[in-house]
């Protein structure tokens, strides 16, 4: 059977307590990450923290109180199947990898687990997998309303209708953050970074700017959600097979598809942590 050691990011990001929020943050920005390890002195493992906990906690700066202490973790030499099991369980995008001597070796996320769906062309049908509600938001909503509607589901990202109920396109957090009104040198301050740093990105910055948009450091313009979203997005026939999903995924470095049914109607979303399932039989 294949290991963990196989299929994780080695050599991970970490941050170190004692630390602060905006040490995170500017991690997540610097390297376009979404989570990231905590460790302490001796860099053996004491938690994590990502974009979630960071959401669900804005007004705490200290990162031994952001941090999550109940992490999931694995050894390298466990099997795939054991860590996609793992990360069901626990329900989080990232499971960190330890030695014997519990310093982090490794991080491995639903991305990790989709070439290994390929590889063994997993059949179970995408409509089998799916574990998420849909909810698709109409093409003329504002954009306040669809981050509203975002932040009350907890859904990642929405599938777009017009009036006659067709889809149209996808919508994520990060393509309404692409519009939202921020200040270069603002947003570069409150990270701490300088204008001669390496460390500004701007793909990263979209992964933390819904922090910057519920502290009221940012706002989302009024306008309608077509203006943001991704126009037609490739999709998947609800009756295909997992591995076809994971492909597309993983050449599209997409974290989602709309599922359609034969008569192109949209029935689902699919998301790359539903397809990790698969790897267990489920069908």
């Amino acid at each position: 059977m294949e290991k963990v050691s196989e299929i994780m990011s080695k050599n991970p990001i970490t941050v170190r307590v004692p630390g602060t929020r905006m040490d995170v943050l500017r991690t997540l920005v610097k390297y376009n990450i979404t989570g990231v390890p905590v460790v302490d002195r001796e860099n053996k493992l004491v938690g994590m923290v990502s974009r979630r906990d960071i959401f669900e906690n804005p007004d705490e700066e200290q990162l031994a109180l952001l941090m999550r202490k109940d992490v999931p973790v694995v050894n390298e030499n466990d099997t795939i199947e054991y860590a996609a099991e793992v990360m069901i369980r626990y329900g989080r995008r990232h499971i960190i990898v330890v030695n014997e001597n519990k310093k982090v070796t490794g991080v491995i996320t639903p991305q990790d687990f989709l070439k290994v769906i390929i590889k063994r062309k997993i059949g179970t049908p995408v409509e089998n997998l799916v574990t998420k509600p849909c909810l698709p938001i109409y093409v003329k909503t504002p954009l306040p309303v669809v981050f509203k509607s975002m932040s009350l589901t907890s859904l990642p990202a929405f599938p777009v209708v017009d009036d006659e109920a067709k889809l149209v396109g996808i919508v994520t957090d990060r393509d309404l953050f692409a519009r939202a009104k921020i200040d270069k040198n603002l947003a570069m301050s409150e990270l701490g970074l300088g204008e001669d740093e390496d460390m500004w990105n701007w793909e990263g910055l979209k992964n933390v700017m819904k922090l910057f948009y519920m502290v009221e450091k940012v706002d989302l313009p009024p306008v309608p959600v077509e203006k943001v979203m991704i126009p037609n997005p490739i999709t998947i026939f609800e009756k295909s097979p997992a591995w076809e999903a994971a492909k597309i995924m993983k050449k599209n470095n997409f974290s989602q598809l709309p599922v359609r049914n034969t008569h192109d109607d949209l029935q689902a979303m699919i998301f790359d942590s539903d397809l990790v399932s698969s790897l267990l039989g489920v069908d």
